[in-house]
């Protein structure tokens, strides 16, 4: 109930209209029912909503490391904290990643540039490249859906792929593309398109070549409920007023289907244009996995007998 200010109070006194209007108008410090509206945008993150491919054990503690705005979007991204402390086990805790990423010399490059930032957003098929060890790695997706770190040779770790989502022409009839890692690139060959994939030389930034979406090449699943897996283009359905939807099939015969803009083209035909990681190429099943842990635990129990 809001209470006006007794008679014997004048009503264009100061105190008495502050309180009126602290009453009327709302009051959050005093008035538990209203809150005042956030300025700005949000800069912590709860442990518990944290992408679930960081992989963060939820006993740690309550936040979790909030990616810097960058790049890549907040779920399609790892926090460089993340990989130095989680990953590659370089750090143990928060001050030793700010020593590691705040040094004089620079000890940390993605895609050939020096971060300082330890929040900077590492996104899908970027690469890590740590200077005093000269070891480099590329992100990727396991069959899981989760990110793994990927370890490259020199050769590899000059050059990345990246997918076009956009091919505009700007002011003064300049041609130009957008890369899904926010890479604005002017004068690119008319040939590529949206969807396409272009290999990216991290050395000068120019484009060494591309290969197109079309039936037949390679491409990862990158969104969706089938992250992480990757065949060779089977079919297209073009559905007017809809998502198209592409029909995959893995190195062992099975298919999936998912949206267009859920497929990241990483090679021509059956060639990959990058090195994958370890394992089979195609999604195992329920049964299967069950079978390889009951393989390596009977295969642990004969060794630990001898």
């Amino acid at each position: 109930m809001i209470r006006r200010p007794p008679r014997s109070t004048p009503l264009y006194s100061s105190a008495a209209s502050d309180v009126y209007k602290r009453q009327v108008h709302g009051d959050y410090k005093s008035s538990g029912c209203h809150k005042a509206m956030p300025r700005g945008p949000k800069k912590h993150l709860k442990r518990i909503f944290a992408p679930k491919h960081w992989m963060l054990d939820k006993l740690s503690g309550v936040w979790a490391p909030r990616p810097s705005p960058g790049p890549h979007k907040l779920r399609e991204c790892v926090p460089l904290m993340v990989l130095l402390r989680s990953r590659l086990k370089y750090a143990l805790n928060y001050r030793e990643v700010i020593m590691i990423v705040k040094d004089k010399a620079g000890n940390i490059k993605i895609d050939g540039k020096l971060r300082r930032d330890p929040h900077f957003p590492v996104g899908f098929n970027d690469v890590v490249t740590i200077m005093k060890s000269g070891d480099s790695y590329r992100l990727l997706y396991d069959m899981k859906g989760r990110f793994v770190l990927h370890k490259i040779d020199e050769a590899e770790s000059k050059y990345k792929l990246c997918k076009v989502v956009r091919h505009a022409t700007g002011s003064n009839s300049i041609p130009y593309i957008v890369t899904h890692d926010g890479r604005t690139i002017r004068f690119s060959h008319p040939d590529i398109k949206a969807n396409d994939t272009i290999k990216l030389n991290l050395e000068d930034n120019k484009i060494d070549g591309f290969y197109k979406f079309d039936s037949g090449c390679t491409v990862m699943a990158t969104g969706g409920n089938n992250v992480g897996r990757y065949g060779t283009i089977v079919k297209t359905e073009h559905h007017p007023a809809s998502f198209d939807i592409v029909h995959v099939k893995e190195a062992n015969g099975n298919t999936f289907a998912t949206r267009k803009q859920n497929l990241f083209v990483i090679g021509e035909g059956h060639k990959i244009a990058i090195t994958m990681p370890k394992g089979k190429p195609y999604k195992l099943s329920i049964m299967e996995e069950k079978a390889i842990r009951a393989e390596r635990k009977e295969k642990a129990m004969k060794e630990g007998a001898h």
